[in-house]
């Protein structure tokens, strides 16, 4: 239970803020900040500190307006603090985790009495290496064979020490902290990637560097930290690398997602594995063409000798299986004779990710001529490594293993991505469990040919259950939407969280009354295509000309077909995706609106969550029609089939439930503030006509309605 100093020290730290800050004090923030005080307060541990109870997680939909991080930083600081844990906020937007960095801990620090440290944490590939900075000055790798070798896999550009001459400059001076995110101007990925390395490059306290590095730099702040912030992805990619590797062990955090709903989508991407059949064939061309150079560099020592006399019959044996595999991707994707003229690119989809037994026998082949490359690589890392370490003899000296470990480590990487691709393809699924997606995607890469086989996981569930709910201390899950037609059982589906972990929906700040929400009799049902622009087209027609409005479109080709046809006066006034950047797409209809002028911006699904316009900014939203996600990716379409084989509605279990969280963020575009006012239009009659209409109009706030029947 949570003592009394505890909660004392919670409510002062709350009032102190209120009351400097002059805010006023919000039901829904109360409610929260004493849910997580319960939850995280209510954690069980034994002797050593190590969690013994099970109802560690409370999942918190908090609408715009609740002040949702003040309620979790003054509620889950004090207790991890009293706890001896770390609070990990991790964020989905960059924007968040600026705002929660720059903005909400300084006000924190100064306003609530509470003492704490905070850094920001960035995964290693986001900071320069300064080996690396070193070699890019010198103009050239340490040896010509090198150089070549990294030009062919990197592909660097020309005025890299330039870029480089000025990188060093502002490290050195203390004007830059050696992250890219810092650096004042945008830096090719090309270059970027000469200047930085991967965990698997790195050789941490070996390095001359070691130092001076800014990674480790970075990770010393985050040793001292109360709180530590993070994103989504960093969080994930530890987790993968078994947990501790960037960020402290699970055990010892407690979490806050912010943004909470985007975290199952952001764990399947990091759990999909990838194969481009003559990328790979190209590396093991540049690496054939680099033995000789390797062996009189590295030779000298026996085990390294051995290995690489190893290497030719390996890269024998994988480039003609290679090949029957790349013919065979075409084959299976209905294109024997590669994608037709017109043809970008093509993608073929496994029926229930079940492979044919002849590309299953080959992937097993594959596999194991991968799982040889890869340990052979590794063991030619591992010596290269300990001869970095001047207690450690192995018979090649420090300079040689410097230039050439980044080099077969990022091989070492890539043989590894292979590997886990091929294990995904010969790998059979439970016959109780979702299987994986499996599918090949025909493109042209520099105009040719490629075949990409790719799988992936259905559902994080497991992985998230297992590796975060099941290891970390206490975690809070916490966004404007988080129920899916006012429940949270999808959620809990699709992000494995246990049915006996805390859920509570707060009650929002803002009166919903002061909007309208409107099914005008000119709503058509969209199958009918052209009824459906026209009216469309209409209505915007219609709109008044000082009015802010956002008008969403399901597809790219409907809002540039409605845009095309709008008479002239009207279309001025139309800011259209894709035309402008987004922060200037929004900068101008601010102008706009404060000009006294009208302006409507025509946007795509990211511009229905995330747009920040506040009072006469925006005072319509349009939504042209129910946002319905057509399960055609390869894993949305698997997910479906199994759902449907198990005797399941896939549309009722998945596709209504996750418009429903749409439509209410698009919803949640218009009341910003307490005193924003206006009007939600939806252009779609199926929110009437169809059976699961009322639903979706019964998960939405309580809107005025004014419903033309």
């Amino acid at each position: 239970m949570l003592d009394t100093a505890l909660k004392s020290e919670i409510q002062e730290a709350y009032r102190r803020v209120v009351e400097r800050l002059e805010l006023t004090p919000r039901y829904g923030q109360r409610l929260m900040i004493a849910e997580i005080a319960r939850t995280l307060g209510d954690i069980e541990s034994d002797d050593d500190g190590k969690r013994t109870s099970d109802q560690h997680v409370c999942v918190l939909e908090a609408g715009t307006g609740t002040g949702k991080t003040l309620a979790y930083l003054i509620a889950a600081l004090p207790i991890a603090k009293a706890r001896g844990k770390r609070l990990i906020v991790s964020t989905a937007t960059v924007a968040l985790q600026e705002q929660v960095l720059n903005h909400d801990l300084p006000s924190l620090a100064t306003h609530s009495g509470l003492n704490f440290r905070y850094a920001l944490a960035k995964g290693r590939g986001r900071y320069v290496c300064v080996a690396r900075l070193d070699q890019a000055l010198e103009g050239a790798e340490p040896n010509p064979t090198l150089s070549l070798f990294e030009q062919s896999l990197q592909s660097p550009g020309s005025d890299l020490g330039v870029i480089a001459s000025d990188m060093a400059e502002a490290y050195g001076q203390g004007e830059w902290e050696g992250d890219r995110d810092s650096w004042p101007h945008a830096i090719d990925d090309a270059h970027w990637r000469r200047l930085t390395v991967d965990h698997r490059q790195c050789t941490g306290r070996r390095c001359g560097h070691f130092g001076a590095c800014a990674f480790f730099r970075s990770r010393r702040e985050l040793e001292n930290a109360d709180i530590i912030v993070a994103n989504h992805d960093l969080v994930l990619a530890d987790l993968a690398l078994g947990g501790g590797a960037i960020l402290p062990d699970p055990a010892d955090c407690i979490f806050v997602f912010d943004e909470g709903h985007h975290l199952p989508d952001k764990a399947l991407s990091h759990f999909a594995h990838r194969f481009a059949v003559n990328g790979c064939l190209r590396w093991l061309k540049t690496l054939k063409s680099s033995l000789t150079d390797l062996n009189q560099a590295l030779a000298v020592q026996p085990t390294i000798a051995r290995l690489l006399a190893g290497l030719p019959e390996v890269m024998h044996n994988l480039e003609p299986a290679l090949g029957d595999v790349f013919s065979m991707g075409h084959q299976l994707a209905g294109r024997g004779n590669g994608l037709d003229d017109e043809e970008a690119t093509h993608q073929s989809r496994f029926e229930k990710g079940q492979i044919p037994d002849a590309l299953r026998e080959q992937a097993e082949q594959l596999l194991v001529m991968f799982a040889t490359l890869a340990r052979s690589l590794e063991s030619i890392s591992d010596i290269l490594r300990e001869s970095l370490d001047p207690d450690k003899q192995t018979g090649l000296d420090r300079e040689q293993a410097e230039d050439w470990l980044p080099l077969v480590a990022l091989l070492h990487g890539r043989a590894l991505e292979a590997h886990a691709l091929w294990q995904a393809f010969s790998e059979r699924d439970a016959a109780d469990a979702p299987p994986s997606a499996r599918w090949i995607t025909l493109n042209r890469v520099a105009g040719e040919p490629e075949v990409e086989f790719s799988a992936s996981p259905v559902s994080a569930a497991h992985t998230l259950a297992k590796h975060l709910w099941g290891r970390c201390h206490g975690a809070v899950v916490t966004s404007a939407t988080l129920t899916a037609l006012g429940r949270f059982e999808r959620l809990q589906e699709r992000a494995g969280l246990a049915s006996r972990y805390r859920y509570q929906a707060l009650p929002s700040p803002f009166d919903y009354a002061n909007a309208v929400l409107s099914v005008p009799k000119e709503a058509t049902d969209p199958s009918d295509r052209d009824a459906h622009e026209k009216a469309i087209v209409d209505f915007v027609t219609r709109l008044a000309d000082r009015e802010a409005a956002l008008v969403l479109f399901s597809s790219r080709a409907q809002l540039r077909g409605v845009e095309k046809v709008l008479d002239e006066a009207v279309r001025a006034r139309v800011l259209a995706q894709d035309a402008l950047p987004k922060r200037e797409l929004i900068e101008r209809h601010r102008a706009a609106v404060d000009g006294g002028k009208g302006s409507i911006i025509f946007g795509l699904a990211s511009f229905a969550e995330g747009i920040d316009l506040p009072g006469n900014y925006l005072t319509h939203v349009v939504i042209t029609r129910l946002p319905f996600a057509v399960p055609d990716d390869p894993v949305g379409a698997t997910l479906a089939e199994w759902i449907e084989s198990q005797g399941g509605n896939p549309f009722m279990r998945i596709s209504v439930p996750d418009a429903s969280i749409k439509l209410v963020q698009a919803c949640g575009r218009l009341i910003r503030k307490e005193s924003d006012t206006g009007t939600i239009t939806l252009l779609d009659r199926r929110v009437l006509t169809r059976r699961y209409g009322q639903a979706l109009l019964d998960a939405l706030p309580p809107f005025k309605r004014e419903i033309a029947l």
